[in-house]
């Protein structure tokens, strides 16, 4: 279960104190989707990667399934992040001297897994997207659409219970957009995660369970 409660981000600058959130109230359980839109420089962004514990909120508390990573020392905090949080990004931050097989691996390094376990999940994953027939190649070969889906492969990789998608077919024709939106779902579903989606494309935000619009620092059910 994700359980958000009365969220806070404020950040000084200097014409003085900026809120970008002013209150976020957010449960999610297990199985469930939800989408975020609103107009940019809204927090959208920010309230994601609070939620995934790459920035602290000013107050308010954020738990998974009762754990607070905030109160986590650095070591803890970053494994919390590698085994329960999956990300994928508008920009899929491939490694460019790494293959398909070896970026999908990266986060089973950090976490030092059993590497033979490991390898199989991640072929597993890659069957699943399409692509394990490029597995060997660099992410220079590849579409758009094609690290896409290597990026999802990759943010599934540890099996997180809460995956966090910032624009994830932003870069992507409208074609590449709809197969990776289509995958993101299906694994979605079969794996039960808690998926939440920050998007401009109404298309893609009309497919999640609940849809939010953030505005004035609040979360208003769309």
């Amino acid at each position: 279960m994700l359980a958000v409660q009365h969220l806070t981000k404020e950040y000084s600058t200097p014409s003085g104190l900026l809120t970008v959130l002013a209150g976020v109230d957010l449960s999610l359980g297990p199985g469930d989707s939800a989408s975020i839109v609103g107009p940019s420089g809204s927090g959208k962004s920010t309230l994601l990667y609070i939620l995934g514990a790459l920035e602290p909120p000013s107050s308010g508390t954020v738990t998974l399934d009762g754990q607070n990573p905030f109160e986590l020392d650095d070591k803890r905090l970053a494994a919390f992040r590698n085994s329960q949080v999956g990300f994928v990004f508008q920009d899929h931050h491939l490694l460019p001297q790494c293959s398909v097989l070896e970026n999908v691996l990266v986060p089973t390094l950090v976490a030092r897994t059993d590497a033979a376990s490991a390898r199989r999940h991640a072929l597993d994953l890659l069957d699943q997207v399409g692509l394990s027939g490029r597995l060997d190649h660099r992410p220079h070969a590849l579409s758009g659409g094609e690290k896409q889906r290597v990026a999802l492969a990759r943010a599934l990789v540890r099996q997180p219970r809460l995956v966090l998608c910032d624009e994830p077919t932003g870069n992507l024709d409208h074609e590449s957009a709809d197969s990776v939106a289509t995958l993101l779902f299906d694994l979605h579903r079969n794996r039960k995660t808690i998926l939440i989606v920050v998007t401009h494309n109404l298309e893609l935000a009309r497919k999640t369970g609940a849809q939010f619009r953030l505005s004035d620092g609040h979360l208003h059910q769309a």
